[in-house]
């Protein structure tokens, strides 16, 4: 058994992405990690895309994949860039949680960055390599924030909504071409981005940090539990496998309920 499918967490999905190339932004801790470890599982070469260059390395050779170290705050490097990847996940993302009145501009612009024009530049790279193989597969980590909104947000919010227009002309463009875009929409994921939000949450709605969890996080989920990162893992896998062919343009919720309100 090679390192590619004796990875912890990973199902043995049939080896569907077998000889595909993937890169995962974000890809070296939280969704990204469990996004990364599907996907070679399912047989895909998968480039662990992250600014953090350690992390990155060391789960690229778990996995037996690659790692690119890159900042994707920098977006005017990507401009001229080209990607021969079968299968993109647009997953960084970071978070500020602050009124608008008091959000700071920079962390408004960062944030739109890393996850909005990244995302933008990534699937324009991509796009000519899916075109001239007639296949490819574009899933955008979104947020419940894509479809609703939360006070304090106004960049996260803002961002997300937008890669959700995004990926809908990019479903469009691409659908001739055999190429399919989604966006997934989790609820607050158990990650180390939820966990350092709790401090500022806390803050912000003047409630003691440990009742963050139940008061704010949790309080329009009608399950009351974080999402694993490995449950998201697998809807990427699956909206990445032959069975998922004609889902393209559609926005997948993961959220125990949230945006059934």
């Amino acid at each position: 058994m090679n390192s590619a499918t004796a990875v912890s967490g990973a199902v043995d999905s049939g080896r569907t992405l077998q000889g595909r190339r993937a890169l995962v932004t974000g890809g070296a801790s939280g969704i990204g990690a469990a996004v990364a470890r599907e996907l070679a599982a399912r047989g895909a070469r998968v480039v662990v895309a992250d600014v953090a260059g350690d992390d990155a390395h060391a789960l690229a050779e778990e996995i037996g994949g690659e790692a690119w170290v890159v900042d994707l705050t920098a977006t005017h490097e990507l401009d001229d860039l080209s990607l021969e990847v079968d299968v993109l996940v647009n997953n960084a993302g970071i978070q500020r949680v602050s009124p608008i009145e008091k959000f700071d501009p920079d962390d408004f612009r960062r944030i739109h960055s890393i996850m909005l024009v990244a995302p933008f530049l990534l699937v324009r790279a991509a796009l000519p390599h899916m075109y001239a193989n007639g296949w490819g597969r574009i899933v955008n980590i979104s947020s419940v924030h894509g479809l609703v909104a939360s006070p304090f947000k106004s960049a996260y919010v803002s961002a997300k909504h937008g890669l959700e227009g995004l990926s809908k002309v990019t479903a469009l463009e691409g659908g001739p071409h055999g190429v399919t875009s989604v966006c997934i929409n989790p609820g607050y994921v158990r990650t180390p981005l939820v966990e350092k939000q709790i401090a500022d949450q806390a803050k912000v709605h003047d409630i003691p940090e440990d009742e963050v969890l139940e008061k704010v996080l949790l309080q329009d989920a009608a399950v009351k539990r974080l999402v694993e990162p490995d449950e998201v893992g697998s809807l990427v896998g699956w909206l990445t496998g032959p069975d998922a062919s004609m889902v393209s343009g559609a926005s997948w919720a993961i959220d125990g309920g949230w945006s059934a309100r």
